[in-house]
């Protein structure tokens, strides 16, 4: 029987990627209490790295948005993992801190992020309504254009 998350990414046609592997000497996330934290994730994709590259230069808002949900899929993906593949163990999403790989003049940030905070809302409805940050960044590893980490709550 799919639980009711399941059955929402089902409705739209969102098909999770496996959860990826740490790139260095951390876990991808951690239990504490009632709360999930999710090492921050990229724009990874079934070939591998998609937007590589600075936004103000290589790409603009609309490609960012289209990197911060892709990341964002990868966030729910270690987050089904840290729930045992149950979603429905999650009481809301606390919190999105957004990272942007971007040129000094953009100032989009939030706009680009904005395409994760919407993937959480879709997918968990209002409880998928959160704090946020999303912060401009010189550099991300591999030359990422974002990065998104996260807090949830679970029962």
């Amino acid at each position: 029987m799919t639980g009711r998350i399941d059955a929402r990414l089902s409705e739209l046609a969102i098909v999770l990627p496996k959860a990826a592997a740490p790139m260095a000497n951390y876990v991808p996330w951690v239990i504490t209490g009632n709360l999930v934290f999710i090492s921050g994730q990229g724009p990874v994709g079934p070939n591998g790295v998609e937007y590589a590259g600075k936004l103000g230069r290589d790409h603009d808002v609309e490609a960012g948005r289209k990197a911060a949900r892709l990341t964002a899929l990868n966030v729910i993906a270690q987050l089904r993992e840290a729930v045992g593949g149950n979603l429905d163990r999650v009481k809301r999403c606390v919190k999105l801190v957004g990272f942007v790989n971007s040129t000094p003049e953009f100032n989009q940030q939030p706009a680009v992020i904005n395409g994760a905070s919407d993937l959480m809302v879709e997918v968990f409805g209002d409880a998928g309504r959160h704090a946020r940050s999303a912060v401009s960044t010189p550099s991300l590893p591999v030359d990422i254009s974002v990065e998104v980490e996260a807090i949830f709550e679970i029962e």
